[in-house]
C-alpha cells in the first residue's frame, strides 16, 4: 500500500533518487538496495526514486529494474513512496517499463525528457502523453535539457498538465525565470532537481526535492525544507549556506560516482560502477572527503 498522499504533495516533499546497489562482480545487489532504501527513509526520505540517472538506468536491463522495483517496495512501500524512472527515448519502450514498474508495485513514475533524439514539443507532448495514458500511476515529469539537449517548454508543460496523472515535475531546467511562470500556469507540483537550487526553487513555489545529497544529507534538507515551510528565511538560508561545499563537492564529477564514493565513506550499500562510470581516483575521493567534512557530514 502507497504511503498517503496530497495533490499538493503527491510524492512527499523529501526524495533521494538513489543509486542501484552493486555486488563487487557487478552484478545487482538487491540486499543492498532494500538496505540502502531502509537507511534512506529512515534518514527522513518521504520518497525513494529508483531507476533514474543516478541510479545507472542506462546500464540496467529491464529485467533489474524490475526486480530493483519489486524490492525497494518490498523494503519501503508502506512507509515512502516509490518512484520508478520509465523515461528513454524512445516512446514505445518507455511505456513498456511504465507497464512493468506498475505491475512491479511502484507507486508512480519519473519520466525524463527524451534525450539525444532532439524531438519537438510535440514529439514531448505525445511522448509524456502516452506514458501517462498506460498505467494508472501518477507521473512526474523530469526536465533536464542538460541532459537531454532539449527544455519542456512552458506551453508544452501547461499541455500536459491537463493530463489526469500527470502531477509534479522534477526541474533540473536551472531557470528560475522559467520555473516560475510554468509552476503559476501549470499547477503541478514543483520539486528540485538541482540541489544547488533546492532553496531557491521553494522561494517560487516548489514543494521539495528530489535529491542526490539525499543520500548523505537528508536530515539536513528536511530541516532547511521545514524551516522554509515555517516561514523562518534566516534559518533556511543558513542550512543552504552551511550546505553548499557538499552541493559542490558531490557534483564536482558525475553525480552517480561522487554519491557511491560517499556511501562507501560511510559503510553504506553502493558498490562499484558499471562502464562507462568509473570511480573516483584517490586524490578525487580525498577531494570529496573535505568537502563533505566542510558541509557538515560526519564520515
Amino acid at each position: 500500500m502507497a504511503p498517503t498522499s496530497t495533490p499538493q504533495t503527491p510524492f512527499g516533499r523529501v526524495l533521494t533518487a538513489m543509486v542501484t546497489p552493486f555486488s563487487d562482480d557487478g552484478e545487482l545487489d538487491i540486499d543492498g538496495a532494500q538496505r540502502l532504501a531502509a537507511h534512506l527513509v529512515d534518514a527522513g526520505n518521504d520518497g525513494i526514486v529508483v531507476n533514474g540517472t543516478t541510479g545507472e538506468s542506462p546500464t540496467t536491463s529491464d529485467a533489474e529494474k524490475a526486480r530493483l522495483v519489486r524490492a525497494v517496495v518490498e523494503a519501503v512501500g508502506d512507509r515512502a513512496h516509490v518512484v520508478a524512472g520509465a523515461g528513454t527515448n524512445d516512446t514505445r519502450h518507455s511505456v513498456e517499463l511504465a507497464r512493468a514498474a506498475e505491475k512491479a508495485g511502484a507507486h508512480g513514475l519519473l519520466a525524463v525528457t527524451p534525450y539525444y533524439s532532439k524531438p519537438p514539443q510535440e514529439g514531448l507532448f505525445r511522448h509524456f502523453s502516452a506514458i501517462a495514458d498506460a498505467t494508472g500511476l501518477p507521473v512526474m515529469l523530469y526536465d533536464i535539457p542538460g541532459r537531454s539537449g532539449v527544455p519542456i517548454n512552458t506551453e508544452t508543460i501547461v499541455r500536459l498538465a491537463d493530463h489526469p496523472r500527470i502531477v509534479a515535475n522534477k526541474d533540473a531546467k536551472g531557470d528560475l525565470g522559467r520555473a516560475s511562470w510554468a509552476l503559476a500556469r501549470s499547477g503541478l507540483a514543483w520539486y528540485s532537481g538541482d540541489d544547488m537550487l533546492n532553496l531557491p526553487l521553494l522561494s517560487v513555489g516548489a514543494i521539495g526535492f528530489v535529491s542526490v545529497v539525499g543520500h548523505v544529507v537528508t536530515p539536513e534538507l528536511r530541516a532547511l525544507l521545514d524551516a522554509h515551510l515555517n516561514g523562518d528565511v534566516a534559518k533556511a538560508t543558513e542550512i543552504h549556506q552551511k550546505l553548499l561545499p557538499v552541493f559542490t563537492g558531490m557534483f564536482r564529477t558525475q553525480g552517480v560516482i561522487t554519491a557511491k564514493a560517499a556511501l562507501a565513506l560511510q559503510g553504506l550499500p553502493g558498490g562499484p560502477l558499471r562502464l562507462p562510470l568509473v570511480e573516483l581516483s584517490a586524490e578525487e575521493t580525498e577531494q570529496l572527503k573535505r568537502d563533505l567534512a566542510a558541509g557538515g557530514v560526519q564520515l
